[in-house]
């Protein structure tokens, strides 16, 4: 479940800055309830374990895989400031490091991110 490292929302004034609205506890339950729920209408997937093990799993998941998100913007953010030039976040320079830091660090931990999924996250450059 990879692509599920992307379910954050960017802000549309913030758009640029890489200022994010995280997921709350609250929006990860409903998530994971919305998740259950699918897998319990599909024809293709049967239930080994009961339905609050599997959810409670998912909320687990969604959770490990947004705080490892968090670690790698973080070193992102420190690569970018670590550079001999400054470089003024916000800046077209800035958004095109951060997104070409952020898919290699994404690549190095087995995460590819579409393109276009990346953008819509609030890292898109200047529109």
């Amino acid at each position: 479940m990879p692509e599920i490292a992307n379910w954050y929302c960017g802000k549309e004034e913030n758009r640029g800055r890489h200022e994010n609205m995280r997921l709350s506890r609250e929006k990860i339950v409903r998530i994971s309830h919305q998740v259950t729920d699918l897998l319990v209408q599909s024809n293709d997937v049967e239930f080994v374990e009961d339905r609050d093990t599997i959810r409670q799993q998912i909320v687990q998941s969604i959770t490990n895989i947004l705080r490892e998100e968090e670690k790698v913007e973080v070193e992102v953010r420190k690569r970018i400031t670590s550079q001999k030039k400054e470089i003024i976040e916000g800046s077209e320079e800035w958004d095109l490091l951060f997104r070409k830091y952020y898919s290699e660090e994404l690549r190095r931990m087995g995460i590819s991110a579409a393109p276009e999924e990346h953008q819509k996250a609030g890292h898109g450059g200047h529109r």
